[in-house]
């Protein structure tokens, strides 16, 4: 039995904090606390124990060719087991990574759709 918890939709922003407002005004929503230029997020992002998606807000750069710049987040609180059952039924791992605190693997489906399956770091 899989152990994703909850899902987040995850935008990679060139401005974190325009995007994050501009978000949460228009579904009169709040910015969770912990928000700074390089990530925020709305509805608990990674919290099994919300009732709808989170959608969390990530710094990058520029937007890369070839990736979505706008994603599913799958938390997964027995992470990485879950990596490698997706990789089993099909998906291709690009990358894994630890910054602000969560610790996630990108990955693709089948058809090369990006998504992360990843949880907050443990203390």
């Amino acid at each position: 039995m899989a152990s994703l918890a909850s899902l987040s939709i995850t935008f990679d922003c060139l401005d974190v904090e325009a995007q994050s407002i501009f978000w949460a005004e228009l579904l009169g929503a709040d910015i969770d606390p912990g928000a700074n230029e390089f990530v925020a997020s709305i509805g608990g992002v990674h919290n099994s124990e919300s009732p709808t998606p989170g959608m969390l807000f990530l710094k990058v750069d520029e937007r890369a060719e070839g990736k979505n710049p706008l994603h599913i987040d799958l938390d997964d609180p027995q992470y990485p087991t879950d990596v490698d059952r997706a990789v089993s039924l099909g998906a291709h791992k690009l990358a894994s990574f630890d910054e602000y605190g969560i610790e996630w693997t990108t990955l693709k489906d089948p058809e090369g759709n990006v998504f992360d399956i990843g949880r907050r770091k443990l203390d």
